[in-house]
C-alpha cells in the first residue's frame, strides 16, 4: 500500500511538471503570431489610394418617320470607364469609351481622355494631354448629365463631335495644352471671372497634327450671381487634310451636274465663335448658345459658312426624382434658311436613384433640305452609373 501511494504521487509529480512546458509553448506561439502578420502587410503609396474607378452606360431606343426613310432601333449609345487620380499638385484622368458611333455607323472602342492638370493655384492651372476643347458651355458637360438624347446639332457640328469638316467623332476633344483659372473672389469667396485658352493639334482625338499648324481656342465668362454665367469663345485654326465632296461641272454649262467627285484640301481654315448664357442651380437648368463658323466643310456645296443656336430649360417637377424639359434648336449647314434643320423637343427625366435614370423625348422636326420638311422623332434611354 505504501508503495502504491508513492507511485501515484510520483506519477502526479511528473504530470504537473509537464504542464508548464505545454503552457509555455502556447504563450510563445501567441506572442509570435502578430509579428508574422505584420511582415505580410503592404502599405500602398498615397497616389494609389487616391485612384478612383467609375463609369456609366447609356442604353437607347430611337425612332423617326421622315418620308421614305422610317427607322426605329434599339441602340447601345455608349459605355465609359474612367480612372481619376491625384499625385501631389496634379490631378489626372484616363477614360475609355465604347460606342457605335465612330463615324457613320462605325463601332469603336477608343481612348477619349488622357491628361494631367497642375492645380496648385485656382488662378492658374495647366492641363496637358487629350481633353475637351475650351469651346462653349455645352461641350464640357457629361453626356449622362447633359439631359438630352444628344448634344444640340450645332454643338455636334461646330464643336468637334461629328464636325462639319468630316473629323471623326471626337466628343469635343483634341490633343494639346491649356491654361485656365478663376479670378476675383467676392466677399463669399466665390470667384466671378473664369478664363481658359488652349493650343491643340486641330485634328481631333488620337491624331497627330497633319499640317504642323495649331488650333487656338479661348473662352471667358463672368458669374455675377451664383449659378448664372455669361460667356464668349473664339476658335481659329486649320484642318490638316480635309476630304471633301465637290460638284463636277458639265463642259457645256455653268450649271452643276448631279455628279460629284472627292477632293483633298490641305490646311483648311476654321474660324469660329460662340456666345453663351446659362443658369444652373437647385436642379433648374437653362442654357442658350449661338455658334458661327467660317471655313469649308466636307461638302463644298455647303459653302464656307454655317451657324446655329439652341435654348433649353430643365426644371424639377418632383425634386431629385422627376424633371420636365423643353428644347428649341436650329442648325444651318450653309448659313441660310434653305439649309436649316429645326427641332422642337419636349420630354422628362426620371431618377429611380441617383445612379439610375430613364429619359424620354419627343421632337417635331423641320428639315428644309427634305422634300417633305416635317417628321416626328422619339428617343427613350436607360442610363446607369457605377
Amino acid at each position: 500500500m505504501t508503495v502504491l501511494v508513492i507511485l501515484l504521487m510520483g506519477f502526479g509529480s511528473m504530470t504537473m511538471a509537464s504542464e508548464p512546458e505545454v503552457l509555455t509553448t502556447d504563450v510563445q506561439e501567441t506572442e509570435q503570431a502578430p509579428a508574422a502578420k505584420e511582415k505580410k502587410s503592404i502599405e500602398l503609396p498615397q497616389w494609389v489610394k487616391n485612384i478612383k474607378f467609375s463609369g456609366y452606360g447609356m442604353l437607347q431606343y430611337q425612332g423617326q418617320d421622315p418620308e421614305g426613310n422610317h427607322t426605329n432601333s434599339f441602340n447601345l449609345r455608349l459605355a465609359r470607364f474612367i480612372l481619376d487620380g491625384k499625385i501631389g499638385d496634379f490631378d489626372w484622368r484616363a477614360q475609355i469609351q465604347g460606342t457605335n458611333v465612330k463615324g457613320p455607323g462605325e463601332p469603336t472602342v477608343q481612348l477619349v481622355d488622357l491628361y494631367a492638370e497642375w492645380r496648385r493655384f485656382p488662378e492658374f492651372k495647366v492641363r496637358a494631354g487629350q481633353f475637351k476643347r475650351a469651346f462653349t458651355f455645352e461641350n464640357p458637360t457629361n453626356p449622362i448629365t447633359q439631359g438630352w438624347y444628344a448634344y444640340a446639332d450645332v454643338i455636334n457640328k461646330l464643336s468637334g463631335f461629328g464636325d462639319r469638316t468630316g473629323e471623326k467623332s471626337s466628343g469635343g476633344r483634341d490633343i494639346g495644352i491649356q491654361i485656365q483659372g478663376d479670378l476675383f473672389p467676392n466677399a463669399n469667396g466665390r470667384r466671378v471671372l473664369h478664363y481658359q485658352i488652349g493650343v491643340y493639334n486641330g485634328e481631333g482625338i488620337n491624331q497627330k497634327d497633319k499640317d504642323n499648324k495649331k488650333d487656338i481656342i479661348g473662352g471667358l465668362w463672368v458669374m455675377p450671381i451664383k449659378g448664372l454665367r455669361f460667356g464668349a469663345f473664339g476658335w481659329t485654326g486649320t484642318r490638316g487634310e480635309l476630304t471633301a465632296t465637290d460638284v463636277v461641272y458639265s463642259p457645256s454649262s455653268v450649271e452643276p451636274s448631279t455628279a460629284t467627285t472627292t477632293v483633298t484640301l490641305k490646311s483648311v481654315r476654321k474660324n469660329r465663335y460662340a456666345i453663351s448664357a446659362e443658369y444652373d442651380k437647385d436642379e433648374y437648368t437653362f442654357r442658350a448658345e449661338y455658334l458661327h463658323s467660317q471655313g469649308w466643310g466636307s461638302d463644298l456645296r455647303w459653302g464656307d459658312k454655317a451657324d446655329g443656336w439652341y435654348v433649353f430649360g430643365i426644371v424639377p417637377v418632383i425634386k431629385s426624382k422627376l424633371h420636365a424639359k423643353a428644347r428649341y434648336q436650329t442648325y444651318r449647314v450653309s448659313k441660310e434658311w434653305g439649309s436649316a434643320k429645326t427641332m422642337y423637343e419636349v420630354g422628362f427625366n426620371y431618377f429611380f436613384t441617383k445612379n439610375l435614370q430613364a429619359n424620354f423625348e419627343y421632337a417635331r422636326v423641320n428639315d428644309r433640305t427634305l422634300a417633305n420638311h416635317n417628321y416626328n422623332f422619339v428617343d427613350l434611354e436607360l442610363d446607369f452609373r457605377f
